[in-house]
């Protein structure tokens, strides 16, 4: 295996620092021959490349990111973004403003499954943060 990039170095630094070391390390653990090349694009592209600009800040990229997984449907990735909002400085109205644009632009529906994945994702991280 090559020498890791520049880019993906930066991209796994901002991707550990938004989603957590422990998520990351399990993403880098289930890299395998099939998907090893996926896990490289999101983490140059994604993460070394969009995540890494200091144009926004993580806290708006954490909002928009949660409205635009919302309004598309990607359910597991609403609850995992959500979750990383303890390492972006969203909070938990910027993360209901974001919904609330969702139900506006994208439909009710979507809006309301992602606030019943919000709160459990919320809850979770409460109940971390207790243990």
């Amino acid at each position: 295996m090559s020498e890791p990039s520049e880019r993906y170095r930066t991209g796994m630094k901002t991707r550990r620092a938004v989603l957590g070391a422990r998520y990351v390390d399990a993403a880098v653990a289930a890299t395998d021959d099939f998907n090893a090349d996926f896990q490289t694009l999101i983490t140059e592209s994604a993460w070394g490349s969009v995540w890494s600009r200091e144009t926004i800040s993580k806290r708006e990229r954490s909002m928009l990111t949660i409205a635009l997984l919302a309004a598309l449907g990607h359910h597991d990735e609403v609850a995992m973004h959500v979750r990383a909002t303890k390492n972006t400085g969203a909070s938990i109205d910027d993360i209901k403003e974001a919904l609330l644009h969702v139900a506006i632009y994208a439909g009710v529906p979507a809006a309301n499954h992602a606030f019943k994945i919000a709160r459990t994702a919320l809850a979770e991280l409460d109940a971390e943060s207790k243990a």
